[in-house]
């Protein structure tokens, strides 16, 4: 299986259009510690020939453009982009479905309560049906490869939050090639680390992990609150709770850590903080990076 890192920021990408901190400020002004980020998505692909998205950032087109391995051909109208496989229904996973629109025949997979709030709510489904027909689907069937989900929270995302829809709302995806036996995890947004997640991810290759914040008042000082930043439903990366604590408790994973907010001070491959995940022997990769598992 090949898997294609394009983005790994939380929502709003990095540097954010309306920040001014002093990590966007870095990378604005071309600082080679702190680069780029596109929104968090990634592409997944038995094959190597058909491909689906794990998620569809609001970047999805630069994104695209940026893979050769996504690039359109060898027919005018043909496209290796077979369908998109859904974590959960926040903008900042599904705004790129609508970016997609020209592409025919697509293939949606998505927990129930995520394919209602895109029916209802935020009516993708309506909307794309009129430039091409998709089919959108609760349980995974993606050829030549074996998703199981795993169900984190019933967290909502803002604009349906008043869905009486039952979850879960946001969930995990293992993916695996029955081919090598290679298995993936990929776990954007856990708000805390939930019981049974560590049998969920035991055995795999590589675990694909919410690092959106480094500590839990991260954004204190930045115009947020701290009971804000902990309602966005992350948890953090340090701390007696956090992630890096619970990864200690497995080894031959290849942790790596995606979904990065901009006020991540692991943004900086010259901060303390990344010294402190590097020396854990956990990843930050930028986008781009490419897995074979």
């Amino acid at each position: 299986m090949r898997v294609l890192l394009l983005g790994t920021a939380a929502g709003g990408g990095f540097p954010q259009w309306n920040c001014a901190c002093r990590l966007c400020s870095a990378c604005r002004a071309g600082d080679p510690a702190v680069p780029a980020r596109t929104q968090d998505c990634l592409a997944v692909s038995a094959d190597g020939a058909d491909w689906y998205l794990v998620n569809a950032s609001p970047d999805i087109r630069a994104q695209v453009l940026a893979t050769p391995a996504l690039d359109a051909g060898p027919g005018p109208r043909d496209t290796p982009l077979k369908g998109a496989l859904l974590t959960d229904a926040e903008l900042d996973h599904t705004l790129g479905l609508m970016l997609l629109r020209e592409g025919g025949g697509l293939r949606v997979f998505a927990p129930a309560a995520v394919l209602s709030a895109l029916a209802d709510q935020f009516p993708v489904r309506g909307t794309v049906a009129r430039y091409g027909a998709w089919t959108w689907e609760s349980e995974v069937d993606i050829p030549g490869l074996s998703v199981t989900s795993f169900a984190v929270s019933d967290k909502k995302p803002k604009y349906a939050a008043d869905s009486a829809v039952p979850g879960p709302w946001v969930v995990a995806h293992r993916i695996t090639d029955p081919a090598t036996g290679g298995a993936l995890v990929y776990a954007p947004c856990l708000r805390e680390w939930p019981a049974g997640f560590d049998e969920f991810v035991a055995g795999a290759d590589v675990v694909l992990l919410d690092g959106t914040f480094f500590s839990r008042a991260e954004m204190t000082g930045t115009g947020t609150s701290t009971s804000a930043q902990r309602a966005m439903g992350h948890v953090p990366i340090d701390g007696p709770d956090g992630s890096l604590a619970r990864i200690r408790r497995h080894s031959g994973i290849r942790w790596c850590y995606t979904h990065l907010n901009n006020t991540n001070p692991v943004l900086d491959s010259s901060s303390p903080e990344f010294a402190t995940v590097r020396d854990e022997g956990v990843e930050v990769p930028p986008d781009g990076t490419e897995f074979m598992v």
